[in-house]
């Protein structure tokens, strides 16, 4: 089953090194990203595909390069197959801590 899924990557990142770090990760697991919003803080990813591949992108990603410390990752489950929840991306539905 696919799904879209909004991540928000919050920690001490460098932009550049973090969205390659996802982008590069993206294309290893065959699902499409897009940067949202991005700053020295906070990292916003659209990812969409196969639910596996998408859970195992937020897992890869939340580890991060090694200049890049991941202190929280917040998930915005979308509807499988493009139907809308009708939530804001600020409205997520989890919390992981990620240390």
């Amino acid at each position: 089953m696919t799904c879209t899924v909004t991540l928000e990557f919050l920690g001490d990142l460098l932009e550049a090194e973090f969205t390659e770090f996802a982008a590069h990760r993206a294309a290893r697991l065959s699902v499409e990203h897009t940067i949202l919003a991005q700053d020295a803080g906070r990292v916003l990813i659209r990812v969409a595909g196969l639910r596996a591949l998408v859970d195992a992108f937020e897992m890869a990603v939340s580890l991060g390069p090694q200049s890049c410390i991941v202190r929280d990752v917040r998930r915005l489950e979308n509807q499988p197959d493009g139907a809308r929840t009708g939530r804001a991306p600020t409205d997520f539905v989890s919390t992981d801590v990620v240390e």
